[in-house]
């Protein structure tokens, strides 16, 4: 009988072991905490509680799975967002809009990332995307996603619908800009490379007093893949932005005058 109580016991608290991620649950971004950190914490938190058979050791193990978009952002824990707007700007770009509740602000700083969690066919992915909206922006935050023909993520995204909900956790990222710092920005990007750009970008002209001069060099394929013209014509407009953007496979320089 005692036997039998003892591999009960030892079920019980198999059931509780942390299980440990999947390569493609991380998403291979340098994230802090990472999915491995926290599985690796939450093991050792287990195993210390099953060495002294105390399972009130194990309280604030895991967090919740997912809360709703009225929680804090945490690094730690994915919260639920509301799709209000998904427009296709190129045949394989989307630009979507989540909702935040009531006026209140994403609280990301230029430089700073958000993790997305997606699940295709029971497998769970994670994948790193930047906000492009600003980061003063209130009740919403906008991110541009490039899905790509066999990217696991891609078919996650392609799946959703206004009013679906995505799952994201953050912030991260500790290359933060820092106004006034310095004298001059060269920025490359290349495709949706740009994300990072923009709230810095737009961070540095919202700013009066930032006399930061940027110089961005965009790459694209061709004209019409260009991201965001309309975003980036305006910024060129100011006196110490400059954007170029160069296209492979148009044989060209495009030129955005300085403003004046």
């Amino acid at each position: 009988m005692a036997e039998t109580e003892e591999e009960e016991d030892s079920e019980a608290w198999l059931r509780l072991k942390p299980v440990e991620p999947l390569p493609s649950q991380c998403c291979g971004s340098g994230c802090s905490p990472c999915v491995f950190d926290l599985y690796y914490r939450d093991l050792e938190r287990w195993e210390t509680a099953r060495a002294r058979n105390d399972r009130s050791l194990l309280s604030g193990k895991q967090p919740p799975e997912s809360q709703s978009c009225s929680a804090k952002l945490s690094p730690e824990t994915f919260l639920a967002f509301h799709i209000s707007t998904m427009e296709k700007v190129t045949k394989d770009t989307y630009l979507v809009r989540f909702t935040l509740p009531g006026n209140s602000r994403l609280g990301l700083r230029p430089g700073q990332h958000l993790i997305l969690r997606g699940v295709v066919d029971g497998l769970e992915i994670q994948r790193a995307y930047t906000p492009i909206s600003p980061v003063t922006a209130e009740g919403y935050f906008d991110v541009l996603i490039k899905c790509y023909r066999t990217g696991l993520m891609s078919q996650y995204v392609e799946s959703w619908r206004t009013g679906d909900t995505a799952f994201w956790r953050g912030p991260f990222g500790s290359f933060l800009y820092e106004p006034k710092k310095y004298g001059e920005l060269l920025m490359l990007a290349a495709g949706t490379g740009l994300a990072p750009m923009v709230p810095i970008l737009q961070s540095i002209t919202d700013d009066e007093d930032d006399e930061t001069f940027v110089t961005l060099v965009g790459c694209f394929k061709t004209f019409e893949g260009i991201y965001l013209k309309t975003f980036f014509q305006e910024q060129a407009r100011f006196w110490n932005v400059q954007t170029f953007f160069v296209l492979s496979q148009c044989w060209g320089l495009i030129l955005e005058p300085r403003g004046c």
